[in-house]
């Protein structure tokens, strides 16, 4: 008997939850790279009661105003919408790097440690059955 569960149309669990992300991860690198560019570039609410109030004149450069991705865009490249989209893509990555490393350490935690020794059932559940 195996142990994943399959719906009727054959598909198993773990295939549908890797094609939904999948193709979550394909929508947020196509709007990061791509879509973004059509974003409005108008202030937005915060924005723009802090230049009636004259608070943005009080304003002082950042600490990472020279960073390779400051404002939104990589630094030395030229064209603007390449430059933008290329800043989206690589902060879908990271975002995507920093929660894959949170989930794996959590879902280790859950499951016993860094020796792998848990219940034995490997979801981290603690129930040791199958969930219907």
């Amino acid at each position: 008997m195996s142990s994943t569960a399959q719906s009727p149309s054959g598909r198993t669990a773990s295939g549908t939850t890797r094609l939904v992300w999948i193709i979550g991860v394909l929508a947020a690198l196509v709007l990061a790279g791509f879509v973004s560019h059509y974003a409005s570039a108008s202030p937005d609410g915060l924005e723009k009661v802090a230049a009636e109030h004259g608070i943005d004149e009080k304003a002082e450069a950042h600490a990472a105003e020279d960073s390779p991705l400051a404002d939104y865009q990589v630094r030395d490249v030229d064209s603007p919408r390449l430059s933008g989209g290329l800043a989206g893509v690589v902060g879908v990555g990271a975002t995507l790097a920093a929660g894959t490393g949170v989930f794996w350490l959590v879902r280790r935690r859950a499951s016993g440690g860094p020796d792998g020794s848990g219940d034995g059932s490997g979801d981290g559940s603690g129930d040791g059955g199958d969930a219907r």
